[in-house]
């Protein structure tokens, strides 16, 4: 099914910022999904929250500056970047609910009109959502936006299935897998055009990651398999390592074999 939706978009242009879509992508996409969930949690929960919200706040800006300072795709840096959203963007979605006592319900529903008023105004403004098209720093804020976006919106979405709902972790994380398929088969089946099925498979990737990073780590009196998050965290960073420095060996060779 990867496979499928890996299709959505097989080629960037030379100028573009962002990654070519490949299976490793939406991998490296999962995985730390799952990683920044686990990560947020653990330094929150075993670390001054005020000081781990505020460096999360400093590394995400800190790597969005990088990124946007670059004149082409640097998988280093575009991955680092990833990274600190998946991580700032749990802590932004946990504070909200935990700190302002705004129900997930509620969070979800607001982060769902945020993200649609971005990619309204993106369209508006730009003509498309391909990410083909990722070549100035204007698309490219609305693209970093939109991630952002969706990376609280899964936080409040998976945690709404899990808590709210009375799911638990583990069903919840095989409800998004099942929506992250859908997008593909319906590809595959000529009734969703490329741009509408990878958008909507990179949103659910972030609360099928994060419900499985949660049914590992969380209690088993709350129906995870009580691992904690400090091992979760570090066995999922570097399994996120090691995809991104795949990801990056692979472009490494491609940038040789076409300057031969």
């Amino acid at each position: 099914m990867i496979r499928t939706i890996t299709r959505f978009a097989a080629r960037r242009t030379a100028e573009s910022k962002v990654p070519e879509i490949s299976l490793a992508f939406w991998v490296a996409k999962i995985l730390s999904t799952a990683m920044g969930e686990a990560t947020s949690d653990f330094l929150v929960f075993h670390t001054n929250p005020y000081a781990a919200v505020a460096a999360g706040a400093v590394g995400f800006l800190a790597a969005l500056g990088l990124q946007m300072t670059l004149r082409r795709y640097r998988p280093l840096a575009y991955w680092v970047l990833v990274v600190m959203v998946s991580v700032f963007g749990t802590m932004v979605a946990d504070v909200i609910h935990v700190v302002l006592g705004v129900p997930y319900g509620v969070s979800s529903a607001g982060f769902l009109l945020a993200l649609g008023g971005i990619l309204l105004a993106w369209y508006r403004s730009e003509g498309t959502l391909s990410i083909h098209s990722i070549c100035s720093t204007r698309r490219e804020g609305f693209y970093w936006a939109t991630v952002m976006a969706t990376f609280a919106l899964g936080t409040a979405a998976g945690d709404l299935t899990a808590s709210t709902f009375g799911l638990g972790y583990w069903p919840s994380a095989l409800l998004f897998t099942a929506l992250f398929a859908v997008p593909g088969l319906l590809y595959a089946a000529g009734k969703l055009n490329p741009i509408a099925g990878f958008w909507t498979a990179y949103i659910l990737t972030r609360p099928m990651g994060a419900s499985f990073a949660d049914w590992v780590d969380k209690p088993v009196a709350m129906s995870g398999l009580g691992y904690g998050t400090p091992l979760t965290s570090a066995v999922l960073s570097a399994a996120v390592t090691l995809a991104v420095a795949y990801i990056m060996l692979r472009y490494r060779r491609a940038s040789l074999e076409a300057l031969a």
